[in-house]
């Protein structure tokens, strides 16, 4: 069963509800002209949200949904045709697309779903791109339609005005279009789907260690978007009655563009506001473009007035509002009243256990090369659950990398990682999670823009069972770590001790057996590191996990850990208690040399000074 959350009906009803009351008051005040902008507004609407699906959630800018929305159009158009008319605008058509004859409801139907296909077939390949480069195939998809539409004149009759459309789209018809896309839209974004999306445009490394599979994602938002784009195709092909390649080019890309960037490509709320604010410019711009008087004042006719407006429009919010005037959160998001109607998330206490006896983690001759740089070679250890393993190493050990290969993010170039007899080195990074691994970095990577709470429902929708309300059960791990209070905050706002205990709650929230932590006490006072100690310590006797602790904190290390691996060079050169460690004397020639470990040994006086160099070493190991 979909759970849809109180505050995602609230978010539906704050902006569709503006939008119902600017309709039916132009639908009964406005005459003729006034009411077919309101409808365009309908319109244009509908296809910046369709945009808005793929590139807000994506971080994706897209330049291709225009294409669908000539999909939508042209498909529409064709089935709708009077045959009398069809005979004679398009007299060579083949007879499988003739005589369709179709009501306005079903074909545009139809052309959804041919938009759909086409975007499936568009997608695969997209959905592997990032970045730049996918807006660039985006852009190849515009400029492909163009083409394809232009030549096929037996069917679109080519560069030429496609005319017999039936007309007949008015604010009625457009309404409920525009509810529904509004309600898709904000349905989809607070959805897992949607979640699991912000987050990888937030910071995709960080949503694949939380099982998150970024292309799935990018591929089905593309699907999303694409269908709106051509149920807005075919209402504007309805509106106008006649159009022709042109129209569904360059020009209408940068407009519907403009609205997104504008109102905040992140938000449904942005989508309706950054419409309204364009289109009010451009009906203002357009009187002005042919030339007005002022008194005895004559303004000259200005071509492109329009184009010029919008662009300075743009550069003008860009200058104060880098992501938009509703910027990254939705109306309701931001307003505390609203918020408050959105309702309070219960939290849910995680489950705890016991470790289990039987699992084991094993790290098995594990190697990785770059380009002939060895970074790693054969490292061998093993962590059960309820056990703290450090991993130690002067600068450049390879610590990292070896936390990389364990979780996946980079392949091992030799040997194998087990996790209870399963091997994660032949497995997608997305996929590790779910066999019971979770991670932190060394450097914070939070989904900034993404709230406390949010951050940790994204690994907690990777788990949850049917009947488990993410969010519910998210608010219990952040209690955990003492966030709970912070759930409706930006991550990206948070301090940076909240932010280290956040990433430890997210990786909490994937259930795993197993916690790899990378430098976790990086950057914290002795208060702090205290508390993180007190923290991992009840993390391992609470929830039985075993934890792989990355450190330069060596003071922490030995308090903190039953067995500690030591790497220098890439080669694990030690493992035992921090008591074994701190006497061998690999461990200390790693750290301060072999000619002042030599010293130590005793070949100088105790009071030389390599002797007192090496004793701040010598007290931490």
């Amino acid at each position: 069963m979909v759970r849809i959350r109180r505050s995602t009906v609230v978010g539906i009803l704050t902006v569709a509800l503006p939008v119902i009351l600017i309709a039916l008051l132009s639908a009964g005040f406005l005459q003729g002209s006034g009411q077919r902008l309101v409808t365009l507004f309908l319109i244009n609407l509908i296809a910046v949200i369709g945009f808005g699906v793929y590139s807000g959630n994506s971080g994706i800018m897209s330049f291709g949904h225009v294409g669908f929305m000539a999909i939508g159009a042209y498909v529409s158009g064709l089935l709708t045709m009077k045959p009398a008319i069809q005979k004679t605008a398009l007299p060579h058509l083949p007879e499988w697309l003739a005589g369709w004859d179709m009501a306005f409801l079903p074909a545009l139907l139809i052309a959804v779903l041919v938009g759909a296909l086409v975007a499936i077939a568009i997608g695969i390949p997209l959905a592997r791109l990032s970045g730049s480069a996918a807006s660039i195939c985006t852009l190849g998809f515009l400029v492909i339609v163009h083409v394809v539409l232009v030549a096929s004149d037996s069917i679109t009759r080519g560069s030429q005005t496609f005319f017999g459309v039936p007309r007949g789209v008015s604010i009625y018809v457009a309404l409920p279009f525009a509810l529904l896309a509004i309600a898709v839209a904000r349905l989809y974004r607070d959805c897992g789907a949607g979640l699991k999306l912000r987050a990888s445009r937030e910071d995709e490394i960080a949503a694949t260690a939380i099982g998150v599979n970024a292309r799935l994602h990018r591929f089905l938002s593309w699907i999303v978007g694409a269908m709106l784009a051509a149920c807005a195709g075919a209402l504007f092909g309805h509106f106008l009655g006649a159009f022709s390649p042109k129209d569904f080019y360059f020009n209408l890309t940068f407009m519907l563009l403009a609205m997104l960037i504008l109102g905040g490509i992140s938000t449904v709320s942005g989508a309706v506001l950054g419409t309204a604010v364009i289109m009010l410019i451009v009906e203002i711009l357009r009187k002005l473009e042919g030339g007005i008087s002022i008194g005895t004042l004559q303004l000259p006719t200005v071509f492109g007035l329009t184009d010029v407006g919008i662009g300075l429009a743009i550069l003008l919010v860009m200058y104060k509002l880098q992501n938009g005037i509703m910027g990254m959160r939705e109306l309701d998001e931001k307003l505390h009243f609203l918020r408050r109607l959105g309702g309070h998330v219960a939290p849910i206490a995680p489950v705890t256990s016991k470790p289990d006896p039987h699992s084991v983690l094993k790290v098995e001759q594990v190697g990785r090369h770059f380009q002939g740089l060895i970074a790693l070679e054969k490292v061998d250890f093993e962590l059960k659950p309820g056990m703290i393993l450090g991993l130690i190493g002067p600068n450049g050990a390879g610590k990292s990398t070896l936390i990389n290969c364990i979780s996946g993010v980079v392949p091992a170039s030799s040997g194998r990682v087990l996790i209870d007899g399963v091997d994660v080195t032949s497995v997608p990074g997305y996929k590790v999670p779910f066999i019971g691994l979770g991670r932190t970095y060394q450097n914070i990577r939070l989904f900034r823009n993404l709230t406390v709470l949010e951050n940790v429902a994204v690994a907690a929708y990777a788990v949850a069972r049917r009947q488990d309300d993410p969010y519910a059960l998210a608010m219990g791990y952040l209690q955990e770590v003492g966030l709970a209070e912070l759930h409706a905050h930006l991550a990206g706002n948070l301090s940076y001790g909240a932010q280290r205990r956040l990433e430890i709650a997210r990786a909490l929230a994937l259930q795993p057996r197993y916690l790899l932590l990378d430098e976790p006490a990086a950057g914290m006072n002795p208060v702090e590191t205290d508390e993180l100690m007190q923290l991992l310590n009840y993390i391992r006797h609470e929830y039985g996990l075993g934890l792989l602790v990355v450190e330069h904190d060596l003071k922490l290390i030995m308090r903190l850990c039953d067995q500690v691996v030591v790497l220098n060079k890439g080669q694990q050169i030690a493992m035992g208690t921090p008591a074994e460690i701190q006497a061998d004397p690999h461990v200390i020639e790693a750290y301060i040399g072999r000619k002042n470990a030599r010293k130590i040994a005793g070949q100088q006086t105790p009071d030389s000074s390599a002797s007192i160099a090496a004793q701040p070493v010598m007290q931490s190991i």
